[in-house]
């Protein structure tokens, strides 16, 4: 084991699953390992990294700020920050923004400011919340509070009251949730960890619509969709739509750890002295960042860029998809794609029942059998089962025909391996496709 993953494990508390790789130093679209081994990056950082790494105009700057001034405390003002908050303002089309630290603490602010929003009006604590299921807004409390997806709150159950969850990309299901309580609608332009789902115009317009119409405030979460991966710096702005409230990070700052929460209209002025505050949020050198980014987006032309790169990357997917039968649909927003796979393989709606279901209960074995049965088969004729898949010469895992190689797939119960003959493969004859599944 490397040692430094070694010593890793030791002093981490243990909440990230991580690959067994230690990155050293990264250079435009490569990452390097601390034993040289080079990368080209699909990941970005989780859409952070989006001036690559070890951008030269972005280093020199951050540079020049730690030679000036790092830090200073939020009780005075600091030139880098009024920069960034009229580069992002302008950008957004925001009136004010209140710098972060995170994207998590940008969404807790923006709960704070629709909870505020709906005391003003009615001097009560009722004011409810309307999230969308399958979402996801972040860790902490108030940001876990309207992710819809129980798996991540129950252990840290009970959420704030009053949040309400609505279909994404169903108005009807929005609308049935309104009462007089109301107070705002937090939504994805694009939900990125449920699987990369767009809103769609008749939604986002919807929902505009109906907040607009029962004043309430319209909240949406660019964290992981905006800085430009859709072509326009904002998904919003591809439907001309306005928020009342935004929320930003991750490529915000390309690196350096920042988020904004932008507000416009009834969402401003909401909150006064006294009511929030951060002691990093509106740093110099994170402000100093984001001005960065927003300059180099500029000099760049990043926006025109993605927008070419996603004509490309549109009928590159479509074509790929034409040719793997593994594929259900490609979708997504500019460069913030998704490839659905059909389930099992790409044949679910040929092979039935769910082939991992037996192997869940046993600790150790080997299983192989067609899919509508299952049979025991020693560990020790394991190799038989290989050299039989051998002998037709194909595998079909993932939906990718691999001659004579057999490799892992990610799993509870370790490799799950696929056969078929290749004469039933030319004709399409899916009803005699075998199995074997080594369990760990």
């Amino acid at each position: 084991m490397n040692p430094y993953i070694k010593q890793a494990n030791q002093q981490f508390v243990p909440v990230y699953n991580r690959y067994p790789i230690v990155w050293d130093y990264g250079e435009g679209m490569y990452l390097y390992d601390t034993e040289g081994k080079r990368y080209l990056d699909f990941g970005s950082g989780i859409g952070v990294c989006a001036l690559g790494y070890h951008d030269q105009n972005y280093t020199r700057t951050l540079q020049e700020q730690m030679e000036k001034l790092l830090h200073t405390s939020n009780l005075f003002y600091n030139v880098p920050a009024i920069e960034a908050a009229k580069l992002f303002n302008q950008a957004s089309g925001m009136e004010q923004v209140f710098f972060t630290n995170s994207g998590t603490e940008a969404i807790e602010g923006a709960v704070k400011i629709a909870k505020k929003y709906h005391f003003l009006k009615h001097n009560n604590h009722n004011g409810e919340i309307i999230a969308m299921k399958k979402s996801f807004h972040g860790r902490s409390m108030g940001a876990l509070s309207i992710t819809g997806k129980a798996t991540y709150q129950e252990p840290f159950a009970p959420m704030l009251a009053h949040v309400k969850f609505a279909d994404f990309n169903d108005l009807d299901s929005v609308k049935r949730l309104i009462t007089k309580n109301t107070c705002a609608i937090f939504m994805e332009t694009v939900q990125g960890e449920s699987g990369i789902y767009p809103t769609t115009e008749y939604f986002i317009k919807g929902v505009r619509k109906l907040c607009d119409e029962n004043k309430i405030l319209m909240v949406l979460d660019e964290i992981q969709c905006g800085m430009g991966r859709s072509g326009n710096m904002f998904a919003y702005q591809l439907y001309d739509v306005a928020p009342d409230i935004v929320v930003s990070a991750k490529a915000l700052g390309c690196g350096i750890p920042v988020g904004a929460i932008g507000t416009r209209g009834a969402a401003t002025g909401v909150l006064c002295a006294g009511d929030h505050g951060t002691t990093y949020g509106s740093n110099p050198l994170a402000a100093a960042a984001v001005t960065a980014v927003f300059q180099l987006y500029q000099q760049y032309n990043i926006l025109a860029n993605v927008r070419a790169m996603t004509t490309y990357l549109d009928k590159a997917l479509s074509e790929l998809a034409a040719q793997k039968v593994v594929i259900k649909e490609v979708r997504g927003l500019g460069l913030m794609k998704g490839i659905e796979r059909h389930k099992v393989l790409g044949y679910a709606d040929i092979i039935q029942g769910e082939m991992l279901s037996e192997c869940e209960r046993v600790s150790r074995g080997v299983y192989c059998g067609k899919p509508e049965s299952y049979q025991n088969i020693p560990e020790d004729e394991a190799a038989d089962i290989t050299n039989k898949a051998k002998e037709w010469s194909l595998l079909l895992q993932l939906g990718t025909i691999v001659k004579d190689d057999f490799k892992w797939m990610s799993g509870d119960c370790g490799m799950l391996y696929y056969y078929i003959k290749k004469e039933d493969l030319a004709e399409k004859r899916f009803d005699n496709i075998w199995f074997s599944v080594q369990c760990y």
